[in-house]
């Protein structure tokens, strides 16, 4: 690309000392100067050189348009994600980062300035401060260092839980009708003992009456179902699932000083359950989803979500999973929550999730290999026009370098920029375990989910069903239904214990948990959102 392509023009307002610059150039510049708050991600990279007068940024207000941060291994997106989630705190807005690697949790201590970081913000033309932001750490089921987050498999739903337990559509359907048959029977699923229950008893002898009355489920299909639960549970699961549940309105939270809090998500420990971890993320926002209130159109996002390793989420996945994915993320918006995906290529997003995001930051691609060569042509393809030869500049970008379109004030997509990004300015790069287990365990978060609660649910019940018919001299009559409002059980002797019961649970710290669980104690089928995951109110 060559500056005869197009006559010198003058430099556009605000773009000072740039003299006879290239039409194009100015042209991205003009589409990059907004009037409102933005985030600044670094300075224009044209023929070679980097224009510093020319800054690419994202309007703040277009952060809940979602995005796709995207490039091969090595490339800097990791440091993409800090550097943009750096200044999201700084202007208020939460943001939730996933950190499989462990390196993200250095966003809580103040960078390092070395010959590097000064380079580059020479480069840039930025003034780079070093800072530390404010953090809170979470593990999946406590199971590395942060505060644990847990969810029952009640909220978890069964169209989540099928994703995880790898389950085609067919037993997917029948184990929507087990949650089914467990809300009607008042059958609480905390955790995976209590689903691996109800299946078992269904498959009993007992039980195979009450199977055959929830209608579309065979022995076979729930033998299949069990049998994935308990290699799954073999598989050190249990802990992900149970109580104290999570509150994901944890993650809305904003520090005194005014900055938004980063919640960190510590996975390092499940890298090698992928599909564990990125459906917990999908549950997390399934949950906010139906949680936050709507906003529409805000000034700035109540939350960004960044989606880290996004293709673990669609691989192999059902087209009713798709469906639910696609569905949330377009509603979302409206909740004032932002949602980026980051991955290598934007072929491992679907089409109709893709469409959807209106913020592209493309790191560099690789192109060694026919299905390579492919893949960069497909990613070429999803961006606006440009004046860029895209297929070169995207195999010739160096670290910390990517191609970013994004949308501007008015929601119309900006010109294509090639751009040399900012150096984040907290530590790229992990802090120490001993001071992130300090951070942890001075958080107040860490004394109000810690510690694993395991109250009566259905496992409970079953056994206690169980023991009493074995204990049972002879068969009994038919009975009524367990526990109707208007059974003679209900009296005063029961009243007195429900109301300490109750006075006990309102002093606890697993309050809430307790709460969303209520409805199915009496026998009431819980309300289910798009994903199955149950309704609640906080």
């Amino acid at each position: 690309m060559t500056d005869s392509e197009a006559p010198p023009a003058k430099a556009p307002e605000g773009v000072s000392g740039a003299p006879a610059l290239p039409r194009p150039v100015l042209e991205i510049a003009s589409g990059y100067a907004f009037t409102g708050p933005a985030l600044d991600l670094g300075a224009l990279l044209w023929d070679g050189r980097c224009l510093p007068d020319v800054q690419i940024r994202i309007p703040l207000p277009m952060l809940n348009r979602h995005g796709l941060v995207a490039g091969a291994t090595g490339t800097g997106k990791t440091k993409t994600l800090q550097l943009i989630a750096e200044q999201l705190s700084a202007q208020g807005v939460p943001v939730f980062l996933a950190d499989v690697k462990g390196d993200v949790s250095g966003i809580s201590a103040p960078g390092q300035e070395n010959d590097k970081v000064r380079t580059r913000a020479g480069e840039v033309r930025q003034e780079w401060t070093p800072a530390g932001f404010p953090c809170e750490f979470y593990a999946l089921g406590g199971m590395d260092h942060g505060t644990p987050v847990r969810a029952t498999i009640t909220s978890f739903g069964p169209v989540l839980l099928s994703k995880v337990l790898q389950l085609n559509q067919t037993q997917e359907q029948s184990l929507g009708l087990i949650f089914h048959y467990a809300d009607q029977k008042g059958l609480e699923l905390v955790d995976l003992k209590d689903l691996r229950a109800v299946v078992t008893f269904l498959t009993s002898d007992e039980g195979k009456s009450e199977l055959k009355g929830i209608g579309g489920l065979s022995t076979a299909t729930a033998g299949v179902i069990l049998r994935s639960l308990t290699a799954f549970e073999a598989q050190g699961m249990s802990p992900f699932f149970g109580e104290p549940e999570f509150d994901t309105s944890e993650l809305s939270r904003v520090a005194g000083d005014g900055r938004g809090t980063v919640s960190v998500l510590e996975l390092p420990a499940v890298q090698d359950k992928p599909q564990l971890f990125s459906t917990f993320l999908m549950w997390l926002l399934a949950d906010l989803f139906h949680d936050l209130p709507e906003v529409g159109d805000v000034d700035k996002p109540k939350l960004v979500f960044f989606f880290d390793e996004a293709h673990l989420l669609f691989n192999d996945a059902s087209k009713a999973f798709l469906d639910a994915i696609t569905q949330t993320v377009r509603l979302i918006r409206s909740k004032g929550v932002g949602v980026f995906f980051v991955t290598q290529t934007p072929k491992d997003v679907p089409g109709d999730v893709l469409a959807q995001l209106g913020n592209r930051v493309q790191h560099a691609l690789r192109a060694f290999t026919p299905d390579d060569q492919k893949a960069l042509r497909s990613t070429v393809k999803t961006f606006p026009n440009s004046p860029y030869d895209l297929e070169e500049v995207l195999t010739a970008l160096g670290t910390g370098e990517a191609v970013v379109t994004v949308l501007s004030e008015k929601g119309a997509p900006t010109p294509v920029a090639a751009t040399r990004l900012r150096a984040p300015e907290s530590l790229m790069g992990p802090v120490d375990p001993a001071a992130l287990d300090r951070a942890v365990g001075q958080s107040p978060l860490y004394g109000r989910y810690a510690e694993a609660v395991d109250r009566e649910s259905a496992y409970e019940k079953l056994t206690e069903r169980e023991a009493q018919a074995a204990s049972s001299p002879a068969p009994a009559a038919p009975s009524a239904p367990a526990e109707p409002a208007s059974s003679r059980g209900r009296g005063r002797k029961a009243d007195d214990q429900d109301s300490s019961v109750v006075e006990q649970v309102v002093g606890s710290g697993v309050f809430k948990s307790l709460a969303r669980s209520l409805g199915t104690q009496i026998g009431r089928e819980i309300t289910r959102s798009i994903f199955g995951t149950a309704r609640r109110r906080r």
